[in-house]
């Protein structure tokens, strides 16, 4: 009797080892294939970049390009914030703010900028009609931006006031990381 016992216990030991292997085995033969899913170190380095903002003087901007996008980081003048802030919502052709930051909120300026007195703007720097690239530094009839491609305009807060182009210019998640440091993504 207890040469059957020992019969069947090696036996289940073998079925068990067996199944044991084969699972290590079908696994290391998958594992490549869904690693090769993740995201690769070169899409990785480029989901969030941080920019120093240290030396961009009121009235300019700087453009950095991230996620292969050219991005506009304008420190804005009082008179910007003044005209951007004045401008009824009524006027607006597009009235979300079409930022990341706040989804849902409405164009005003204060829901356009990353911070509360409205000195910065970030935006991705593409026009929304067919993805130009439009002229910064007061260009256009509302002394924001002007794609000169297909002759959209947009004001001093990035949003669309004439022209072919449907949207606001978007606004990328953006952080202060300190004063003078700006985390996009």
């Amino acid at each position: 009797m207890s040469h059957t016992d020992d019969t069947g216990s090696r036996r289940d030991f073998l079925y068990v080892a067996t199944a044991a292997t084969g699972a290590v085995a079908v696994g290391a033969a998958v594992w490549p294939l869904i690693n090769q899913m993740n995201a690769s170190a070169d899409v990785q380095a480029l989901a969030s970049i941080e920019v120093d903002v240290a030396n961009v003087e009121r009235g300019t901007q700087i453009t950095v390009k991230w996620r292969g996008k050219p991005v506009f980081i304008r420190r804005r003048t009082d008179e910007e914030i003044e005209a951007a802030r004045n401008t009824p919502l009524a006027d607006l052709r597009d009235q979300t703010a079409e930022n990341k930051n706040k989804p849902g909120a409405d164009a005003s300026d204060e829901n356009r900028t990353i911070d509360e007195a409205g000195e910065w703007l970030v935006m991705i720097g593409v026009c929304t009609h067919l993805g130009c690239i439009p002229l910064g530094d007061g260009a256009g009839d509302f002394g924001g931006w002007f794609c000169p491609c297909h002759g959209s305009h947009y004001d001093t807060a990035g949003r669309i006031r004439k022209g072919p182009a449907p949207r606001n210019l978007d606004i990328p998640v953006t952080t202060f990381l300190s004063d003078t440091v700006i985390k996009l993504g």
